[in-house]
């Protein structure tokens, strides 16, 4: 049984921004002003540019492989069924525990308004409830998802008009205090806040008219995000003192506080929670499509690729992907999630860059969108993600590297055994 091809270029325009504006934005912002101080909108801007290299080799592999899971595929059809099986399975991983840290940045705002409910069990069920709306069909997630996206880019332009003008300049004042060095690390971190955009390519197979939809889609979402993460950075630390962003776990809450409108912070809180539930959302949707790809690939047990006879939706991916986010939920934290998050899907970008460089030689009679500049483009997507991977922790380095090699033992298992 096929996808159905539900949605148009507004329904993916509004899945790409509702994965990108979201935890990034509302908590992990406050990490990486940590390191970068006020020039985290230096680090935004690199953070933005790195990933519009990927977002171009994206939108060209997206257009000419419109199939489900987005950079398993790719690299699957591409590079190699076993770069594809190490790609697929290193991306679902990255994922779900992103997906399990947005919820616990939606849980902490939503505790700080009933203080009496516990952390971990409404991250759970957020997790839960959303799972649920994806087993209903991916045209009634993304209604829910434009409602939600619209919204929250309301409440957070709301929040840039009326901070610009109360903003105060001695705030930006040390600009970089840990010079260079803490604007890369603030940009290897705020990376977390871009990865979004990918998630159009992963529906390709529900998507109408995807060679063209999929590059328009894609590249205004990634451009209208940029835009907004700016925006943001700079009036959040034009209100208030970076040392005091850095260590809250809800840093726009707390810029909005400086304004003197009380109705402000709820007003941001609100959207902190909105944008948290919409990225979830997309989080739970790429999740089972991509688990979907690669069962239907075999390489995850076939009955994962059952389609729901009456909902059209992969139910058993789905229903698989929330058990593990809402366990995962259980367990890790923001600071780590976000860092390990952004090396792993960085490795994966690696081979993204790679597979679109190799793309126009190894598949050349296939139309699709052609990325300006070609092969400098997916060139400097592979040098400018190894670069911001060497400004991430050691940890980072640990556990996903610690994945990485688990993987790659895996397929030696898994090629002996046939």
């Amino acid at each position: 049984m096929e996808l159905k091809r539900m949605l148009n270029l507004f329904d993916a325009i509004s899945i790409g921004i509702g994965a990108i504006v979201g935890a990034g934005i509302f908590v992990v912002a406050g990490i990486a002003i940590g390191y970068a101080g006020p020039a985290i909108v230096i680090s935004m801007i690199i953070a933005a540019i790195v990933a519009s290299f990927t977002a171009f080799s994206f939108a060209e592999l997206g257009s000419a492989i419109p199939r489900q899971g987005g950079v398993y595929a790719f690299a699957y059809e591409i590079a190699s069924p076993a770069a594809g099986f190490v790609v697929g399975y290193l991306w679902l991983f990255a994922q779900t525990v992103a997906g399990a840290a947005i919820s616990l940045g939606f849980a902490g705002y939503f505790v700080a308004v009933f203080p009496s409910l516990s952390l971990k069990m409404v991250a759970v069920s957020i997790v839960l409830a959303l799972t649920a709306l994806n087993l209903v069909g991916i045209k009634q997630s993304a209604m829910v998802n434009n409602a939600l996206v619209l919204t929250k880019i309301a409440i957070i332009c709301l929040f840039i008009a009326i901070g610009i003008p109360r903003i105060s300049l001695s705030n930006y004042s040390p600009f970089a205090p840990n010079g260079f060095v803490g604007i890369l690390q603030g940009a290897g971190f705020i990376f977390f806040a871009f990865l979004g955009f990918g998630r159009i390519a992963m529906l390709g197979e529900e998507v109408r008219n995807p060679n063209r939809t999929l590059p328009r889609s894609i590249l205004l979402s990634f451009a209208t995000s940029a835009i907004i993460y700016v925006l943001v950075g700079l009036t959040a630390t034009g209100l208030q003192d970076y040392r005091l962003l850095a260590q809250s776990s809800s840093p726009i809450a707390d810029a909005a506080e400086v304004v003197g409108v009380p109705a402000l912070v709820g007003v941001v809180s609100l959207g902190a929670l909105i944008a948290t539930v919409s990225v979830l959302l997309t989080t739970l949707l790429g999740l089972s499509r991509v688990s979907f790809a690669m069962a239907r690939n075999g390489q995850i047990p076939k009955v994962v690729a059952k389609i729901h006879p009456r909902f059209g939706t992969p139910y058993v991916s789905i229903l698989i992907m929330g058990m593990f986010m809402a366990i995962l939920a259980l367990v890790f934290d923001l600071r780590q999630t976000s860092a390990i998050t952004s090396f792993s899907i960085l490795s994966t970008h690696v081979v993204l860059n790679y597979c679109a460089m190799r793309f126009r030689k190894k598949m050349p009679g296939v139309k699709s969108f052609k990325a300006p500049l070609y092969p400098l483009i997916p060139l400097l997507g592979v040098v400018s993600c190894c670069v911001l991977l060497f400004s991430l922790p050691l940890e980072a380095w640990l556990v996903s590297s610690a994945v990485i090699v688990v993987l790659i033992f895996l397929l030696v298992i898994k090629r002996n055994i046939r």
